[in-house]
């Protein structure tokens, strides 16, 4: 199989960066290049956003430095912006990445994405952080 090819919620990032979270394994396998990790502008600024808000600005700016360094970190540009999520329109950049890059998973605990088991086309499939650990860790 190819290297695995994955888009990150929010909410996954902010339970892997602490060193004391168990999920921080994640971005360890991150870091080693276990797969790719898939994001847009807007994403990256999100990531900043939230990590700045929980934890410290510090922080954020050392996540970003490091993603922005890593080769398994990859950008992509949105040139459809399908609106599958209505409830929190927000989330469609997760979901326009994901169908953007053809990622295998788009790995998050919001329920807002659930939407997305209902829809035909395009397939996105969606995983619970807790499946994804399962992969990294058993792979």
């Amino acid at each position: 199989m190819s290297i695995l090819k994955v888009v990150l919620d929010t909410n996954v990032i902010l339970r892997s960066v602490s060193r004391r979270s168990a999920f921080s394994i994640i971005l360890d396998k991150l870091y080693n290049g276990a797969f790719e990790l898939w994001v847009t502008n807007d994403i990256l600024l999100e990531y900043e956003e939230k990590v700045s808000d929980i934890f410290s600005r510090e922080t954020a700016e050392l996540l970003l430095g490091a993603l922005t360094l890593l080769p398994n970190v990859m950008k992509t540009e949105i040139h459809y912006h399908l609106g599958l999520i209505d409830s929190d329109k927000d989330d469609n950049k997760f979901t326009d990445c994901a169908f953007a890059s053809n990622a295998h998973y788009l790995v998050t605990n919001d329920r807002h994405f659930n939407v997305l088991k209902s829809v035909d086309f395009p397939s996105i499939n969606i995983i619970r952080l807790e499946d994804f650990f399962d992969i990294l860790v058993n792979n």
